[in-house]
């Protein structure tokens, strides 16, 4: 399921602004473009969470 950057964002408890800033810098969630419309996949924003599991602060980026 496809949802737009404003839904996303409140999944992950973030701003719009902060994914518009992930997408020209990196970092963030993988998205689609779909002519002039952001997309980003439930599935997508899951793995991304996902990602970011640590089990303590001293471990690194995977």
């Amino acid at each position: 399921m496809l949802i737009d950057e404003k839904d996303a964002a409140g999944r992950l408890g973030l701003s719009p602004r902060t994914l518009q800033a992930w997408r020209v810098s990196g970092g963030g969630p993988i998205y689609r473009k779909i002519g002039r419309r952001v997309a980003y996949a439930v599935e997508d924003l899951a793995v991304f969470v996902n990602a970011g599991v640590r089990t303590n602060t001293s471990e690194g980026v995977r």
